[in-house]
């Protein structure tokens, strides 16, 4: 599928422009002025469009292709702030610290915690907040999760709590978020990313992980 038709610009420099972004914490004029070290002329805003139309695309192509497959996994949540206000980033990870899904989320609670561990089919291991344990409860009666397999321990879930560091630290230099829509899908490009790099460094890759190959390659599987 051609995911560039229709673009005034090269789909290497649509790649270059999101990648980095996803990848480091850069602002949007930062990109423009990587883009004009590379004698492209681009506005901050074309950028932006780029970014919350491709994060979508890298979201649901990673789905297909993730490496995760570990029967154990992790999960928690982080906090966000998006227009002045703190919302909440779930977040699950195997026992081998690989991406397996996130969800960004208005509120802490029963209901959020609920419609997103209804996914998780697996042993699992999650921190004790009042609301996840609940959603676990609700999960299990509706059939979907032996409570058996449910863990609730903060030392087993030490590797999420540390990977949630890189989220944090990614946009630490932001001026913020406006919405929770432009938060969620800017997020998401950022964890596809993050999620695709912790693959290449487990499989051990001699020649490290360059964003650009990466999405490069997963665009035209």
């Amino acid at each position: 599928m051609n995911w560039f038709k229709g673009r005034h610009f090269n789909h290497d420099i649509i790649t270059v422009a999101v990648g980095y972004y996803f990848r480091f914490n850069l602002s949007y004029r930062d990109i423009v002025e990587i883009m004009a070290d590379r004698g492209v002329s681009v506005h901050h805003t074309t950028t932006m469009r780029w970014v919350h139309h491709y994060d979508a695309i890298f979201r649901r192509l990673w789905s297909r292709h993730r490496q995760a497959t570990s029967q154990s996994w992790r999960v928690g949540e982080t906090y966000i702030k998006v227009n002045g206000s703190w919302n909440y980033l779930y977040r699950a990870i195997d026992n081998q610290g690989l991406t397996l899904d996130f969800s960004l989320r208005k509120q802490r609670d029963y209901l959020a915690a609920y419609h997103f561990l209804k996914r998780l089919l697996n042993c699992l291991a999650t921190d004790q907040y009042g609301a996840t344990l609940k959603a676990i409860k609700q999960v299990a009666k509706d059939g979907l999760l032996d409570l058996k397999s449910h863990q609730c321990s903060k030392y087993r879930n030490n590797l999420i709590e540390q990977d949630h560091r890189f989220i944090k630290r990614h946009r630490v230099q932001s001026a913020g978020f406006q919405n929770i829509r432009t938060a969620a899908s800017t997020l998401a490009g950022v964890e596809v990313i993050h999620a695709m790099r912790k693959e290449t460094r487990r499989n051990g890759s001699i020649f490290g992980f360059s964003v650009i190959t990466t999405l490069q390659q997963m665009l035209v599987a």
